[in-house]
């Protein structure tokens, strides 16, 4: 005998049919509820089979019953200690994370930073987390720290009035990739986790409590909204001048870049102006209008700074040190070729920047009197007319490796060889 189941008759004893004559005769017949004849098999019932199978049936919901009785139990228990539970929880996370800055903080030699009232901002060595960690994880060089110093008071000296400390506005300029954004998020990153409690990546840091943090970074745009690249930067700055006070530290990187140069140019500077002048909070503001150094001169709360930058045989090499003064160029067409432009787009873009920059040291010739002279508007040269392939790559292209013997393979290669060599 064996006892199978299926969805159809649920448990059953199945016999061979050469037994089917024993299972009809008493007193098996009494016992055994013929159910079902196959070609081979007999199937058939009994009353103990039936019973266990409405036990193992019910099994499964009484499982379940017993299950959510004991969830209901341990759920009242965890509701009655809800307080003591609570506290554990909170006080685990709070190790958790109390441990896990430790292990930063000495991992990656950070330093208790001095919170305090007032408007402080002194940062000495002063590196980005997230950039160091993956220069670390390639191998590379060790970052590059930088001292940032925004503690001029001037929250309420009349305008005139020179700033005691350091300035508490910096105007950032220097070449592109030489780490301006980097410098600026830094700086927010390090107040961020002063006041969250952790230690910081820095030399020292003393930082006076920072009220509000703004940051109007990056290129977005929401044209789902019917808003443009530029009117997202300008949402977002006039947001921050129509609410940063004079305890926020606030980070601009590039702003009226999107529009004509004298329309950015003149929003940049009025923001500026705007900042030190009402706002009178600390800022960081990064810039390629090196137009706006000269503000340096008549508002007395803003410093110039600059990313260091040498030329070695026309090559740029960018030091990565953020120095006091200000930048006299970009450098935008040797970051443009380190891109990938091809070289005839470079040549071209140099060409156009001297006659520009020619132009401009001739007193400001009007464009229509540099028309003439920039390159932009000379003839073009024809493009070089292609070259053919060489008789090697025309012979390569012809071979079918499928179709050859082993010996004509190696005579092709052979061939190739030649032709090769004789080209040169």
């Amino acid at each position: 005998l064996k006892i199978r189941h299926n969805a159809v008759l649920g448990y059953f004893v199945e016999t061979t049919a050469a037994h089917g004559a024993r299972m009809r005769a008493e007193p098996l017949a009494g016992r055994f509820r013929h159910r079902q004849t196959n070609a081979n098999v007999l199937r058939y019932g009994t009353e103990e089979l039936t019973a266990l199978e409405t036990r193992i049936l019910n099994a499964g919901a009484r499982a379940l019953d017993i299950e959510l009785a004991l969830f209901a139990g341990l759920r009242g228990l965890v509701l009655s200690e809800t307080a003591a539970v609570t506290g554990a929880a909170g006080a685990l996370a709070e190790i958790d994370l109390s441990t896990a800055w430790a292990e930063i903080a000495v991992e990656q030699d950070w330093s208790r930073p001095a919170v305090e009232p007032g408007r402080a901002f002194a940062i000495a060595g002063g590196r980005h987390p997230v950039v160091e960690a993956a220069l670390r994880r390639v191998g590379a060089t060790g970052f590059v720290a930088n001292d940032c110093d925004l503690s001029g008071d001037m929250s309420g000296a009349p305008p005139g009035t020179i700033s005691t400390g350091g300035a508490p506005v910096w105007l950032l300029t220097g070449p592109n990739m030489a780490g301006k954004s980097t410098f600026l998020r830094q700086n927010a990153l390090i107040a961020i986790l002063a006041q969250a409690g952790a230690w910081v990546p820095a030399r020292s840091a003393r930082i006076g409590v920072v009220t509000q943090l703004f940051s109007r970074v990056g290129a977005a745009d929401d044209l789902a909204r019917g808003r443009s690249t530029f009117m997202v930067e300008m949402v977002e700055t006039a947001a921050i001048l129509n609410q940063a006070g004079d305890g926020a530290l606030v980070i601009l990187d590039e702003i009226g870049r999107g529009t004509a140069t004298y329309d950015g140019l003149s929003i940049a500077w009025a923001t500026l102006e705007h900042l030190h002048d009402v706002n009178r909070c600390r800022a960081l503001f990064a810039t390629h209008y090196h137009e706006l150094t000269g503000l340096a001169g008549r508002l007395p709360g803003l410093r110039n700074a600059t990313m260091a930058v040498r030329e070695w045989e026309g090559e740029v090499i960018f030091l990565h040190e953020v120095r006091p003064g200000a930048a006299d160029r970009s450098y935008g067409v040797q970051v443009a070729r380190l891109a990938g432009l091809p070289a005839a787009v470079v040549d071209r873009a140099r060409a156009v920047l001297e006659a520009l920059e020619r132009g401009e040291r001739e007193g400001g010739a009007r464009a229509s009197a540099l028309l003439d002279d920039l390159p932009l508007f000379a003839p073009r040269p024809a493009p070089p007319a292609p070259r053919p392939p060489p008789a090697a790559l025309a012979r390569l292209d012809a071979v079918d490796p499928d179709a050859m013997t082993p010996r004509e393979a190696l005579e092709t290669l052979y061939a190739l060889k030649a032709l090769r060599a004789a080209e040169g």
